[in-house]
């Protein structure tokens, strides 16, 4: 089978998902969440295999750490699998409802985009979260996963296609792409695909934005900055330092860059340092930051370096204006956060750092679908246009306008004797 075929039959099954009932397509989340719990040891002995073979080709640790599911991630993906189940029904909303004139009567109502297209470097989660959403907003998905996570990929859609069999959803509503030509296929099936999600690193996905005339929804860079205000506390900013650098440093959501008041330098910097080096993270400085700790110097190129690792570049600014200003400069408007007590500077930074998520007095760990009550996402867009940040149901809808008249004709609306619309919403 040829992959237009497998993508025209993905077109065909989505348009018989898109007019399940949402009641319908909760029972086949809930089927597929019940089924991974049941083939939980399956799916990791698969991921194991996939693990001994990285290894042994030495793939870079943040990839690992990536590709790594282990029991805690995938019940944690099931768990987002449910909590997707229990969303509103994003399909079917009538977001406006007015009447142009009597007995015309104007819908904006939500509807599926169609097919999506998938493409991801391991993250075999990414897979779980990214089918259970596109199912509850109606639509059918091709997925691409790195061959780095073929096993774990290919039991995973086995054990949810099985899981499909036993509902009213159309099994070939979720595909499976295996073979790294079919990405390149994948891109230029415009005809068939709706819009392309790639999950990888940032000359991945600077790659696939570079060549499809698809829309893509994602982003390249995930630069994130913590800025230690003067007015900041020390033991709130050094746990959120360490959370946010060391909790899980492969995410994109990880910082990358520490920006620190001189005013509170002196005393924060020894504390920090200690802690995050405890915590094995190198780190680098800019001048006025090697002048307080014996560390290595950083240089231009780190200060726009996503380093998915236990690295840390640090930089002394002198005021709110200059952190602001850097970050608008180097970030790449994923996710930065302000530590202060000072809520005029708090307010500065929240309304002044253009990022699609802006945080104060927390982890930019934060950043992230499941843990926005999203049930999952498909991914964090940086993008100016929304859907911005991380990207849930509400991203995977676009709408319709649907208007119904009773023979009714422009004509009458114009010319010397024209008729006026009423524009009443109901």
């Amino acid at each position: 089978m040829t992959l237009v075929n497998i993508a025209e039959n993905t077109r065909t099954a989505a348009r018989q998902l898109a007019v399940l009932s949402s009641t319908e397509r909760d029972r086949a989340i809930e089927a597929i969440a019940a089924a991974l719990e049941t083939a939980a040891p399956e799916i990791i002995a698969a991921n194991e295999a996939d693990l001994r073979v990285a290894a042994a080709k030495g793939i870079p640790k943040p990839l690992y750490g990536r590709l790594k599911l282990g029991e805690t991630k995938l019940k944690r993906a099931i768990a987002g699998v449910r909590d997707v189940a229990k969303l509103p029904n994003p399909v079917g909303a009538v977001q406006i409802h007015r009447e142009l004139d009597t007995g015309l009567i104007l819908k904006r109502v939500t509807c599926p985009l169609g097919v999506l297209g998938v493409i991801f470097e391991a993250r075999p989660e990414a897979l779980i979260q990214i089918t259970s959403l596109a199912l509850k907003s109606g639509n059918g998905v091709i997925l691409k996963g790195g061959k780095e996570a073929t096993r774990s990929c290919q039991t995973l859609v086995k054990v949810i296609h099985e899981a499909l069999g036993k509902t009213q959803v159309n099994p070939e509503a979720v595909q499976l792409l295996t073979t790294r030509a079919e990405i390149q296929a994948l891109l230029a099936l415009d005809e068939y695909v709706d819009l392309i999600i790639p999950r990888g690193s940032n000359a991945f996905v600077a790659y696939v934005q570079d060549n499809t005339r698809i829309p893509v929804l994602g982003h390249a860079d995930g630069i994130c900055h913590l800025y230690i205000d003067k007015a900041a506390d020390i033991e709130k900013g050094v746990a959120i330092a360490v959370d946010a650098k060391t909790d899980y440093p492969a995410a994109c959501n990880a910082i990358e860059t520490m920006l620190v008041h001189e005013a509170i330098a002196p005393t924060f910097l020894p504390q920090v340092a200690t802690t995050l080096q405890n915590n094995q993270v190198k780190l680098l400085g800019d001048e006025k930051t090697c002048q307080i700790l014996p560390i290595a110097a950083a240089t231009e190129e780190d200060w726009i370096t996503e380093y998915s690792d236990l690295i840390l570049a640090i930089k002394v600014v002198t005021d709110i204006e200059e952190a602001i200003a850097h970050i608008n400069t180097y970030g790449s408007k994923h996710t930065d956060a302000i530590v202060t007590e000072d809520e005029t500077a708090a307010a500065t930074f929240l309304n002044q750092v253009d990022t699609a998520g802006v945080y104060h007095n927390c982890s930019t760990r934060f950043a992230d679908g499941f843990r926005y009550g999203f049930g999952a996402e498909v991914g964090i867009s940086t993008q100016q246009m929304p859907p911005r940040g991380p990207v849930g149901l509400e991203g995977l809808v676009t709408y319709k306008y649907q208007l119904i008249g009773n023979g009714h004709l422009a004509a009458t609306y114009s010319g010397a004797h024209a008729k006026s619309f009423t524009h009443r919403d109901l």
